[in-house]
């Protein structure tokens, strides 16, 4: 079914590490007022693959935030961290394809072999995040040094092989970009996924990634219209490329406005900013949030 005609399918997917704040706020309302304009569907999914930061206290943080601002979802709730089976056998795939190869430099180690070439002049590409593309020091590894390392026990991650995967993807990628009050002006974008180089895909002891687990989970949830920050437009590079490796489906994508704080840099729960129920306990109401946020 086309998923322009599909009834429509939101979520919000927040990370239970930290309080939400005004631009989680912004998100989880848009999709949720765009669900009942197009008489869709609106989930919750909690994105928790990361299990040291992840705590139930901050989920049902969450919750209550969502439930102060009036906005329910349906039953039950996703956990990504209930499904990592789904995760690993996708990686699988890519695995068997060879599209993906044990990584086993350090943060450290890569870094260090990016600041020697720049000394010597070579200009070393970065992605859109600004981060220095990882060296590649061991995608050409023989099978049987993988398997000894690995047997070894050395830590590692598991990295798209982006040249091999884009090779695989068999032609140009693009995402339709929605917006509008009914989400019906649309316009094509290019994606360019090698501007993110060789990104993680799982590591030893996390089966997954933002970039996997999402395109698993929209597609088994049927999620039609991803509604997330402009901050997250150019990784859908990366999804479009997982999406068509996976021969998973396709959302149409809306990509809002940030909330930016005083500084101009946008807000973030790693950098304490005020959280949603300081705000709350201030004496603000969910009218207030709304006309803060520009949706009044």
């Amino acid at each position: 079914m086309d998923r322009m005609t599909a009834t429509p399918v939101f979520r919000f997917a927040p990370s239970p590490n930290g309080r939400l704040h005004l631009g989680h706020a912004l998100s989880a309302l848009l999709n949720r007022d765009f669900a009942t304009t197009l008489g869709g569907r609106f989930l919750l999914r909690i994105e928790d693959i990361d299990l040291e930061r992840c705590t139930p206290a901050f989920e049902q943080d969450i919750y209550d935030d969502l439930h102060w601002l009036g906005i329910d979802w349906e039953r039950p709730v996703r956990r990504q961290s209930e499904h990592f089976d789904a995760y690993r056998a996708a990686l699988q795939r890519l695995v068997e394809a060879e599209l993906v190869y044990p990584a086993f430099a350090t943060r450290g180690e890569a870094r260090a072999f990016v600041a020697e070439r720049e000394a010597q002049g070579v200009k070393w590409p970065r992605d859109p995040d600004g981060v220095p593309h990882y060296p590649g020091l061991d995608r050409q590894l023989p099978q049987s040094v993988r398997a000894q390392r690995i047997a070894a026990g050395e830590p590692f991650a598991w990295r798209l092989d982006m040249a091999a995967a884009i090779q695989a993807a068999g032609g140009p990628l693009d995402w339709s970009e929605v917006s509008g009050e009914r989400l019906q002006d649309a316009e094509t974008l290019p994606a360019d996924p090698a501007a993110w180089g060789d990104v993680v895909l799982a590591r030893r002891d996390t089966p997954t990634s933002y970039h996997l687990s999402v395109v698993i989970d929209d597609a088994l949830q049927g999620v039609t219209h991803v509604v997330r920050g402009r901050d997250l437009q150019a990784a859908t590079a990366v999804h479009r490329l997982l999406q068509r490796l996976l021969d998973l489906p396709a959302p149409v994508y809306h990509h809002h406005r940030l909330i930016l704080g005083p500084d101009g840099r946008k807000l973030s729960k790693s950098q304490g900013d005020t959280a949603l129920a300081a705000l709350r306990e201030a004496g603000n109401t969910p009218a207030d949030i709304r006309r803060v946020i520009g949706l009044a």
